[in-house]
């Protein structure tokens, strides 16, 4: 699964405004999920979104208004006739998760106090620190205390309902021999309660993100500078000092809900991209060299922190970090096991130091090739590893196949240096998947467009591959074209895709899925 913590505005799934705090988005309002609320009042709520639960596209702000409101009525109703049993385990879990609950509220009345508006540093000066803020409500709640304390209560009580409705749904897994998998981000938002309360832990001047890695058609900033994600990059040292303990209870947390977890770059964790500016101002660097770049902003531009791996003392030194921090990360999961999203330009000492630690890394069949070309087949991958055809980032599986046939034809008839270019690299990718599957490769360099056939061949050379899990994005299961996100990108599509899949396809996929699952031995025992 994507990150379920809390959204920030723009509703991207790794920007959200707390670490911990999960996003009541995806609670389910059917009796009894949430109390005091009627199944009248859900089918008006449904009735009320009307065509937007039609669309391809989530409409995100209409469903979070819909369900605030329910959830509006349920707290009020809640406060109003007291439940021994509901009063009783909401004072519990208010107890139990006291280190990072009443940060978060605090957080989400600043943030109702200054208009819905995420940008904390840009906040009048009464609410722009903590110090400050907490002195301002203080005074709010002599003027009216009832107010305040309702707030805060609110948050806390929407919180309550999303972690009881996760573990309650981690529990059903279980006894089904199921394993949620969740979804950690290297970073966190700038506009978080985690950035405002704990600004020593962060570089608030300094934004992760990835140096430029090639051509990018969608951006010209990636091209020239690379991906500025706009998260501010951790102060290690400082982390260090008190072992970790945002990470700790950030993992910790997420541990209650999800067997699994993805990290997300784990490459972060050895060394990461770091730009002197924030996104928004991504576009006055377009078109400068370095030294313009630098003279703009004060001397300062994009490097790595800490160290390139330009020799063999900083990779040495990059992966004593790396093998730091992760082993506090391992402490702080437990029983809960860590996939590393090691994607992009990996350098060579990472992937055998993931496997010393035991945390498996990603193989993506049609990137992983011998110097001559030719692909790494399944039985090659090592046990310890993570195979899959796609991620939310990347063209499905039936996208990738389409999108190369194309760009292969069209340049065909309209040859270009840069169509050379494109129509090679699809070629080399479609070589790899058929080598890999076992389809037979073209001679002519004509394509058969994707079909079933294709499809099930790939699925079950993935399936038959050594690597520990074999996964399948949704979308390759159905072979969608769709895609879920283009990264560098603020598209409207990006994050909003609603599957609509009927009951009958969806069965009868799964029908195929089982019986190559048995083939390939990839079932579990009971």
């Amino acid at each position: 699964m994507l990150p379920v913590n809390e959204n920030g505005s723009d509703e991207s799934p790794y920007s959200g405004i707390s670490s911990i705090a999960l996003d009541p988005i995806y609670l389910a309002f059917d009796p009894p999920e949430v109390p005091f609320i009627t199944q009248s009042e859900i089918e008006a709520a449904r009735a009320s979104l009307g065509p937007h639960l039609k669309s391809h596209l989530i409409d995100y702000p209409a469903v979070r208004i819909t369900k605030q409101h329910l959830l509006e009525i349920s707290f009020a109703r809640f406060t109003a006739k007291p439940d021994p049993e509901h009063d009783a385990e909401f004072t519990k879990f208010r107890h139990d998760n006291s280190d990072w609950l009443q940060d978060y509220c605090l957080f989400k009345l600043l943030i109702e106090i200054n208009d819905s508006h995420l940008t904390w540093d840009q906040w009048p000066e009464e609410t722009s620190c903590p110090d400050s803020a907490r002195k301002y409500v203080a005074t709010l709640r002599k003027v009216d205390a009832g107010h305040v304390d309702s707030r805060f209560d609110y948050f806390a009580y929407v919180q309550w309902l999303c972690f009881r409705q996760w573990r309650a749904l981690r529990a059903h897994a279980d006894s089904k021999g199921v394993k949620l998998m969740g979804d950690i981000p290297i970073g966190v938002s700038f506009h978080s309660a985690d950035v405002f309360f704990n600004r020593s832990e962060f570089h608030t001047n300094w934004f992760g993100g990835t140096a430029p890695e090639g051509y990018s058609a969608e951006n010209p900033f990636i091209h020239e500078w690379g991906q500025n994600w706009g998260i501010p990059l951790y102060n290690w040292d400082a982390m260090a000092k008190n072992g970790f303990s945002w990470w700790r209870q950030r993992v910790t947390r997420l541990s209650e809900i999800f067997r699994m977890t993805r990290i997300d770059h784990i490459l972060g964790f050895y060394r990461i991209y770091g730009f002197p500016w924030h996104p928004r101002r991504n576009h006055e660097f377009l078109g400068l060299n370095h030294d313009q770049a630098a003279k703009l902003n004060g001397g300062r531009f994009p490097r790595w922190f800490h160290h390139p791996d330009d020799n063999d003392e900083n990779k040495a030194s990059n992966r004593v970090d790396g093998d730091f921090r992760l082993r506090a990360i391992i402490d702080a999961a437990g029983e809960t096991e860590i996939i590393a999203e090691d994607l992009g330009w990996v350098p060579e000492y990472v992937r055998p130091h993931l496997d010393e630690l035991g945390i498996a890394g990603y193989r993506i069949p049609h990137w992983d090739s011998y110097e001559d070309g030719s692909p790494v087949m399944g039985d090659i991958f090592p046990e310890n590893s993570f195979a899959s055809y796609s991620t939310h980032d990347h063209d499905s599986l039936c996208a990738t196949w389409e999108n190369c046939r194309k760009t292969i034809t069209l340049h065909k008839h309209q040859p270009t240096d840069q169509g050379h270019w494109a129509s090679e690299s699809c070629t080399h990718s479609l070589q790899l998947l058929a080598g890999f599957s076992g389809i037979p490769i073209p001679e002519d360099n004509n394509w058969p467009p994707y079909s079933d056939a294709i499809h099930w061949r790939m699925i079950k050379s993935l399936l038959e591959s050594n690597s520990r899990y074999a996964v399948l994005m949704v979308t390759d299961l159905f072979a969608l074209k769709d895609r879920i996100n283009t990264p560098g990108t603020l598209g409207e599509g990006n994050w909003r895709l609603r599957l609509d899949i009927s009951p009958h396809h969806m069965a009868e996929r799964g029908r195929i899925l089982s019986n190559l699952i048995q083939l390939t031995k990839r079932a579990t025992s009971g």
